[in-house]
């Protein structure tokens, strides 16, 4: 993915979140050089990858299959004291655009949306998963604000706005936004975006990228660290 598209989905996904008033902290608006020059103030930012994330899944065609993501706070990892053992991310879904099929071996999640006036409903579909991590065609129970639904096998089905729904470990789900772009929260166990997600089809999580421009904003896996400098995919 080049430099350039993810500077223009941040700049674009600010302006959204704005638009529909969801304040972002303000570290979501620190340069390079600010992180820089934060040295090992950056060490908790980068244990827990928080801030920006933009993937086209290595697609090369991020306005179909792509998502960009805020994340807000997160668990310091496996071994560690440090709280909070939760995560929360704000996801900008645009219409049309795919998030692929996958499933998190441990991870438990709440999809919201927190869209109103203006904003679209997310569309989901869900498979089970076979212990090989194939698709299974038995249902899904699902909690769906304090109610169970059941869903069929491959079934899509809509989150308007206020609504939500927890999906289970190993639980296929992929999703994309309809009659305009969501608004989407995330409420879950701690993030861990390098072991925890499985695709069914065989995809990186994130992509590698071209830097044809200057960053506008470091994606939540560059910041400094005290050992090794500014991280690159």
């Amino acid at each position: 993915m080049k430099r350039s598209e993810i500077n223009a989905a941040i700049a674009a996904t600010t302006a959204f979140f704005r638009d529909h008033q969801f304040v972002l902290p303000s570290f979501a608006y620190w340069t390079y050089e600010r992180w820089s020059e934060l040295g090992a103030g950056s060490e908790e930012f980068y244990k827990r990858k928080l801030g920006w994330d933009v993937t086209d899944f290595a697609s090369g065609r991020f306005h179909e299959i792509g998502l960009t993501l805020f994340s807000l706070r997160n668990g310091a990892g496996e071994g560690s004291d440090a709280y909070p053992v939760y995560a929360e991310k704000i996801l900008h879904v645009r219409e049309g655009q795919v998030t692929p099929l996958h499933f998190h071996y441990h991870k438990m999640e709440d999809l919201i949306n927190r869209g109103g006036p203006g904003t679209g409903n997310l569309a989901i579909e869900v498979y089970p998963s076979t212990d090989a991590g194939e698709l299974a065609d038995t249902p899904v129970t699902l909690l769906s604000d304090g109610v169970y639904r059941q869903v069929r096998a491959g079934e899509t089905f809509l989150l308007h706005h206020g609504e939500s729904v927890t999906m289970p470990p190993r639980i296929y789900h992929s999703f994309h936004a309809v009659n305009g772009p969501c608004l989407i929260g995330e409420v879950s166990s701690r993030n861990d975006d390098a072991s925890d997600n499985h695709f069914y089809e065989a995809i990186p999580r994130f992509p590698a990228i071209e830097e044809d421009a200057p960053p506008l904003r470091l994606l939540c896996a560059e910041y400094p660290d005290t050992t090794h400098g500014i991280q690159n995919r």
